[in-house]
């Protein structure tokens, strides 16, 4: 049970978490001041936290090994294509 708090009180004081609760507070703030451009900076903060969300969910390590793999076969296919044309020029 101890496990469950843990993990509760760690999902709550994440960095998401914490951006969306700032994002709340300027739409609860612009409702009671009547401020519109609280609503803004509070929809664009709610967006944000929401996109850093999706950002950190991606497995970024697997992502760079692909862009490395696609550059290592981008540069064979070069370096081929640099032998072929070497060949025809001599």
């Amino acid at each position: 049970m101890d496990e469950k708090k843990v993990s509760l009180i760690d999902r709550i004081f994440r960095k998401e978490s914490l951006i969306l609760l700032v994002g709340l507070f300027f739409i609860g703030s612009a409702y009671y001041t009547g401020n519109s451009m609280q609503y803004f900076w509070g929809i664009a903060i709610i967006c944000g936290a929401i996109a850093l969300h999706f950002v950190q969910k991606k497995d970024w390590k697997k992502h760079w090994e692909e862009q490395e793999e696609l550059k290592k076969r981008h540069d064979a296919v070069r370096a081929r294509e640099r032998e072929i044309k070497d060949a025809k020029g001599k």
